[in-house]
């Protein structure tokens, strides 16, 4: 049996296909290996994963935030050996998986834009090029805690219209020193200010949002999208960003000369996909 993962900091996909091609969905809590000890990820796979499997894992493919650095596979490798003995584990980046899942073994542009935002051009089998994301403070552009960023930012400053500034208080409440303590002494501020999306979806079609949009999407392509091959190649998103904002997100492609591609929500379908064409 193959176990395949998506992961966060918050919560894991896991998919287990089985001999027959059934296939199995479970849910635990997220492993980041940044954020989480050796220890507490094999009590997470022993208490939450391991016991609502029926079988023998075989093949383990994890995907993930935080897979960054040698050291950090090998923490990832040590923890799934540990739990499913005799298992062959391989650890990627989250980059990786949207670049599967979105074109699996083709090539082309991939791109997350969720919380977070990164980008790469894939050859079929690996990342060949990838423009730094940088995260939500030297980057990240388009992506939701950026977009939150900008926003609480233009409220700070008295930029939003009347109209748009009472809707955000009266849902709110959050002053300026709140504010200040979420995102500057509080841990996790990237969700923090991703939260706010949220608000930009419900007010989508006001000038000021709209406008706000098409410039924070913009920047996504300006930025990132331009140093690939995009006249050769569309621009493939996996992410809720993308996902949800997609009118605003295709007419920022079309405006700057560029076509998207397929867009999806999340990547452990397509993830599922790949590794059983394999």
């Amino acid at each position: 049996m193959i176990l395949i993962a998506d992961s966060g900091s918050t919560k894991v996909s896991w998919r287990v296909v089985h001999k027959d091609g059934t296939i199995q969905a479970i849910k635990t809590i997220g492993i980041n290996p940044f954020f989480v000890t050796e220890k507490e990820i094999i009590a997470t796979l022993e208490k939450n994963l391991k016991p609502g499997i029926k079988g023998e894992i075989k093949q383990v493919f994890f995907y993930g935030a935080g897979v960054a650095g040698q050291d950090k596979i090998d923490l990832l490798i040590r923890c799934f050996k540990t739990v499913f003995p005799g298992s062959t584990v391989e650890a990627h980046s989250d980059l990786l998986a949207a670049a599967r899942c979105l074109l699996g073994s083709e090539k082309g542009i991939a791109a997350i834009l969720g919380t977070g935002a990164n980008t790469c051009f894939y050859d079929g089998e690996k990342i060949a090029d990838n423009v730094p994301a940088c995260g939500y403070i030297l980057g990240d552009e388009g992506g939701g805690a950026v977009l939150g960023k900008k926003w609480v930012s233009d409220y700070l400053k008295r930029m939003l219209p009347e109209d748009l500034n009472e809707a955000f208080e009266r849902r709110y409440k959050l002053g300026l020193l709140d504010i200040i303590e979420k995102v500057y002494r509080q841990p996790l501020p990237n969700r923090f200010l991703a939260s706010f999306a949220l608000f930009l979806g419900e007010h989508a079609s006001h000038p000021y949002v709209k406008q706000f949009l098409a410039k924070a999407f913009d920047e996504f392509f300006l930025r990132n999208i331009i140093h690939y091959d995009y006249k050769k190649y569309p621009v493939n998103i996996v992410g809720s960003i993308a996902y949800y904002f997609r009118e605003h997100v295709e007419a920022a492609a079309e405006r700057n000369g560029m076509t998207i591609g397929e867009i999806v929500r999340t990547p452990i379908e397509g993830l599922v996909a790949y590794h059983k064409s394999k």
